[in-house]
């Protein structure tokens, strides 16, 4: 049962990683990736061998693999909700130099402002809960890191459109990656 897990949580983590390689090739818009997104590209690659070796050289509980599991199902189902919600406009990858031209405030979009970098956060946090392992705990932040950064980045460029006064109010009702309370 132990490596069934094992293999059931490598597959899923892997199958997770594919579908946001899918999306880099057929959903986001940039012509070319930035320097940025390669570096979260290399920092994926390295995590990912890294919690696949952890996963499957230690021993971690079934409970943790479970819960691990269930997590990375959730980010996946809010990824695909972005994904439907966001097919029409013409997103770019993180850290893209040019400005956005449209504003989403459907679907995810109308509790959080970044439901794609949320469902990687979750997905991480989910992979790492897998791993059961203390030492899980520093990639994971090391990659929010860069999601937030990314997510702040994009912010910013919002300010230099004409998009400016919609995004602020849109701002004010939406969270930054989990949905504002008590609206």
């Amino acid at each position: 049962m132990d490596r069934g897990l094992d293999l059931l949580v490598s597959i899923s983590s892997i199958a997770t990683l594919g579908q946001y390689v899918w999306s880099m090739r057929a959903h986001f818009q940039s012509s070319t990736m930035s320097s940025g997104a390669m570096m979260i590209s290399a920092a994926v690659i390295a995590t990912a061998l890294f919690f696949l070796a952890i996963l499957w050289i230690e021993s971690q509980p079934a409970a943790a693999k479970i819960a691990g599991l269930a997590i990375e199902l959730a980010s996946s189902a809010l990824f695909w909700w972005a994904i439907s919600t966001s097919r029409k406009a013409r997103l770019r990858f993180a850290f893209a130099s040019d400005n956005p031209d449209s504003l989403l405030t459907d679907g995810p979009y109308g509790y959080i402002r970044h439901p794609f970098y949320t469902s990687y956060i979750i997905f991480w946090i989910g992979w790492g809960i897998a791993t059961w392992s203390i030492w899980a705990v520093v990639p994971v932040a090391g990659i929010v890191a860069i999601y937030v950064i990314a997510a702040l980045d994009e912010e910013k460029k919002f300010s230099r459109t004409g998009l400016a006064g919609a995004y602020e109010a849109y701002r004010r009702r939406a969270g930054l990656f989990w949905p504002r309370l008590g609206w």
